[in-house]
């Protein structure tokens, strides 16, 4: 049973998740995990202004994701940065590029998820989860999210990422603060959950 976690990432906030992610699928015994990132849509110069080369180095060495590896996944966990309450451009890129995989219904079944990061702790983080999850009703995924059986979305002691719609992360405005315990936590939780669902749709 494989999962696909394919992600963008400009400062290694959703990277950081991602792995977290991956770690959670790892958990469910006969789960095969593989991290995927999107490809970069914004030039070199343009990168190096906003500051994120250095940033990226970290994971240059995830594969980038073709269109056509979404089909050998029995599960795909989507992770993208929040731009004005929706997914990054460069994500939107990716999936618009998935014509033929709706087309030919290649994806119908599958277990479709998606974590999220935002600056701010209200910069759009639901908004950002399910307006994806309307692409991914369209491309017929089973649209899986993280429930309260993790109980860490629901403790106010800290100010934390988290929703019933999927593992979210607050970067800060200076994009200084990483994922904390408790919201990779979150995210681990959210790939266990997501490998289970599909091994039972799998079996």
């Amino acid at each position: 049973m494989k999962v696909l976690v394919v992600y963008y990432s400009t400062y290694g906030h959703v990277h950081k998740m991602a792995e977290a992610v991956a770690e959670g699928v790892k958990e469910l015994d006969g789960a095969e995990v593989e991290l995927r990132r999107v490809p970069e849509t914004l030039p070199q110069d343009v990168l190096e202004k906003m500051g994120a080369v250095d940033a990226q180095k970290a994971f240059s060495h995830v594969p980038v994701c073709t269109v056509d590896e979404l089909a050998t996944a029995d599960a795909i966990i989507f992770g993208t940065p929040t731009r004005f309450g929706n997914m990054c451009g460069q994500m939107r890129q990716f999936l618009d590029a998935t014509g033929q995989l709706w087309a030919d219904g290649s994806l119908v079944g599958k277990v479709g998820s998606v974590f999220t990061s935002t600056a701010t702790q209200h910069g759009g983080q639901e908004s950002t989860i399910l307006t994806f999850h309307v692409t991914l009703l369209h491309h017929g995924f089973v649209v899986v999210g993280l429930p309260y059986a993790f109980q860490g979305q629901m403790r106010i002691d800290e100010i934390t990422g988290g929703s019933p719609y999927g593992a979210s992360t607050i970067a800060g405005g200076d994009g200084s603060r990483m994922p904390s315990e408790n919201e990779l936590e979150a995210a681990r939780f959210q790939g266990k959950h997501v490998a289970s669902i599909a091994s039972k749709l799998a079996g």
